[in-house]
């Protein structure tokens, strides 16, 4: 069994990253190599946020590691709320508190295409750095609709598909998410 560092706090996330792995490696997330303080994310794209965290924990662990950053990019909005979906409400501000803003920003407009997009850097122990990047593109609802999933998940429905995120089965969405297209690169690269 391998074992990789993955370098988030979320509890969803990492399920959702262990689940697709699967049984051949045991991930290990912030808490479980002694990081409890926040890890900064105050670059300007996904690639430089999903980097800085790596190293972060890279420089801190001397192991190989990897983290991503996902921004949910609105077309109306010219790409936003992008690298800061996470705290789109503001710092501090919950997932329904980001949800209740984006809905409100786009009352009335008929135009709702949006994409999510993961990127994930991966930095090994020669310093070597790799990015993969996965997007799903879809439009955002006009009111929430599902319990499954976390963040942005009810409000999102991918292209092709009658349900949102939050509605559809962990293991339906580890099959077409942006993060699960960013992970299927990764998982490739890992198996080589």
């Amino acid at each position: 069994m391998r074992t990789l560092i993955f370098a988030t706090g979320n509890k969803h996330k990492a399920d959702e990253v262990q689940n697709f792995l699967g049984e051949g490696f045991a991930l290990l997330c912030l808490k479980d190599v002694g990081i409890t303080e926040d890890i900064p994310e105050n670059e300007p794209t996904l690639e430089g946020n999903a980097y800085q965290k790596a190293k972060y924990v890279f420089d801190r662990t001397g192991k190989a590691c990897f983290a991503d950053d996902t921004g949910l990019e609105v077309e109306v909005l010219n790409g936003g709320p992008g690298v800061h979906t996470a705290r789109y409400a503001g710092d501090g501000k919950s997932s329904e508190d980001n949800m209740a803003l984006l809905l409100k920003n786009l009352e009335g407009v008929k135009n709702r295409r949006a994409r999510f997009r993961t990127v994930i850097a991966y930095l090994d122990n020669n310093g070597r750095v790799f990015e993969f990047e996965g997007v799903v593109t879809g439009v955002i609802t006009e009111k929430k609709s599902g319990s499954e999933g976390f963040g942005y998940d009810p409000i999102f429905r991918p292209d092709g598909y009658d349900k949102t995120f939050a509605e559809l089965p962990l293991s339906e969405k580890n099959k077409i998410s942006h993060r699960a297209r960013a992970m299927q690169k990764f998982l490739e690269f890992l198996n080589k």
